[in-house]
């Protein structure tokens, strides 16, 4: 179901009486205005994730009936999964939006980053993304992170300011009360922008349910032939999975998040429908990181140090 589709089909008969999702998205439309009346160069994070699709879905909204104002970026490991690569570069032409890649494999081709031991790149994406910041001068940077995702995430604000090292510091977030927004900064400096940080993984399924929104098929039940490494199924890649004991076998799966292949874990399910979905995140007691992302596993602090370095 396209944007117009969605505003012409939802257009109120009686009183207006807003919904959690009508709310949620409400403030999300907001957050992409306010940025885009802010700031002179944003842009946004692209993946073909879930969570970025639902923002970019969002953005069009915003924008409607002009087109998306601001380009995407997409830091690309490259581990990522096949078939969300080929679901990016088909929404992207769809939506008629310019897309820049920062490839990790050129930084590790001519020597400004190495291989981990452990062969994931996550933690390599940072200087590529700041690099890409600099490069094309964006003061604004729409990101997918969510509140309920991390504890590093719940504390972090709508508008995230980062210094001229593109670092994160929390003693400098800024109070939003009113959901007035504060975006000053100095030369060098940028702002993240987070219009999900409300929305929960059952809100941004279920605000997929009633917006028909299409997503790459790996997030819904499939055969794969994964193996087990840290308590997580993996999928076999030219990043070093699987090790010789580690024995590989086919199972019906899906992914709740999608990232570099080498530290996103699979989880089993036999879930093939948005609506089966729902009703399986429902029930789960691990929120979508810290049941499938290894990066996330390395001390307790991961994630935030990640994101004082420059990180997502």
């Amino acid at each position: 179901m396209t944007v117009v589709d969605t505003v012409r089909t939802r257009r109120p008969s009686g009183p207006l009486r807003l919904s959690h999702l009508d709310a949620l998205e409400s403030e999300a439309v907001h957050i992409f205005r306010e940025a885009a009346a802010e700031f002179e160069r944003p842009v946004l994070l692209f993946s073909g994730g879930k969570d970025s699709i639902v923002m970019l879905h969002l953005a069009a909204k915003a924008f409607w009936p002009e087109r998306v104002p601001f380009g995407l970026l997409h830091v690309d490991t490259g581990h990522n999964f096949p078939e969300v690569l080929e679901f990016r570069d088909r929404a992207v032409a769809e939506a008629g939006v310019r897309l820049e890649v920062a490839r990790v494999q050129d930084y590790i081709d001519d020597g400004r980053l190495r291989e981990r031991a452990d062969g994931t790149r996550n933690p390599l994406q940072t200087v590529p993304l700041l690099d890409a910041i600099n490069a094309h001068r964006f003061d604004a940077v729409f990101g997918g992170g969510r509140r309920d995702e991390e504890k590093a995430r719940a504390k972090e604000r709508v508008f995230s300011l980062r210094d001229e090292f593109g670092q994160w510091d929390p003693r400098r977030q800024r109070p939003e009360l009113w959901a007035l927004y504060n975006g000053r900064h100095r030369p060098g400096e940028h702002v993240r922008v987070f219009p999900l940080s409300n929305f929960t993984e059952l809100d941004v399924w279920q605000y997929i349910e009633r917006e028909g929104i299409e997503l790459p098929s790996i997030y819904f039940a499939h055969q794969r032939e994964v193996f087990r490494r840290g308590g997580m199924w993996l999928t076999a890649g030219d990043w070093g999975g699987p090790k010789p004991e580690e024995t590989p076998e086919k199972r019906s799966v899906r992914y709740r998040t999608v990232g570099d292949m080498s530290c996103t874990g699979a989880v089993d399910s036999t879930a093939g429908t948005v609506q089966e979905i729902i009703a399986e995140i429902a029930a789960s007691t691990l929120t979508e990181r810290g049941a499938t992302r290894a990066d996330d596993k390395l001390s307790e602090a991961a994630m935030e140090d990640r994101k004082r370095e420059g990180y997502f």
